[in-house]
Formats: C-alpha cells, sequence, structure tokens
C-alpha cells in the first residue's frame, strides 16, 4: 500500500516548507491541484460546507480538546456511518469494502 496522499490548492499554507517538512515527515504524499482549476477542487470544497453546516456552524468550543473530539467524531460519522449518492449510498467504508471484494467503482460525475 502506498503512503496516504493530501491533496489541496496553491494556498499559502500548502506551499510552504513547513508544511512540505511535515509531509515528508509524516511520510505523506502531497500533491497540488493546478492554478485555476476551481472544479479539481469541488469534492473537498463540498466536505467543507457540509462539515461547517453539520458542525462547525452549530458549535462554539471552549478548548481544543472539545474541537478536537467533535472533529474526530463528525469524521468517524462522515466515514463510517454517512451515505454518499456518488458511491451507491454507501458509506466510505462500505464503499470501499465493496471496492477492494469485487471491484465496484464509483458513479461518474459530470462537473459543469
Amino acid at each position: 500500500m502506498g503512503r496516504p496522499v493530501i491533496c489541496s490548492d496553491n494556498g499559502s499554507q500548502f506551499i510552504s516548507h513547513v508544511f512540505e517538512e511535515a509531509c515528508e515527515e509524516l511520510q505523506i504524499q502531497h500533491e497540488r491541484i493546478p492554478p485555476r482549476t476551481q472544479n479539481m477542487s469541488a469534492h473537498i470544497e463540498s466536505f467543507h460546507r457540509l462539515l461547517e453546516d453539520d458542525s462547525l456552524s452549530k458549535m462554539e468550543f471552549e478548548h481544543y480538546v472539545q474541537a478536537y473530539e467533535t472533529m474526530d467524531n463528525y469524521m468517524r460519522w462522515y466515514n463510517q456511518t454517512r451515505i454518499h449518492s456518488s458511491i451507491h449510498y454507501l458509506s466510505p467504508i462500505d464503499f470501499h469494502k465493496a471496492h477492494v471484494e469485487t471491484g465496484l467503482q464509483p458513479k461518474k460525475t459530470i462537473l459543469v
């Protein structure tokens, strides 16, 4: 299995030497989307919107641990329970299992 991949835009936080060094230290491959190709970040932008609407806008954190636990719980729910239409109304973890076992592919999407 290869290294985990993080895909980002070209924001200043992602082109910094500190970020690149952290990726190397954590053995994470960093890929950037080409400049001026906003449609390539549509999936993560959609996720950020869901995160904001489902969790962040409803909370006021009193300390870091509370924020961390809230995000950890949200990510577990998002990946293990929430169904996604583009992956046949399965949770990501169930889709991954089906993909490994049967070769199931995500639904084709058209970006406009």
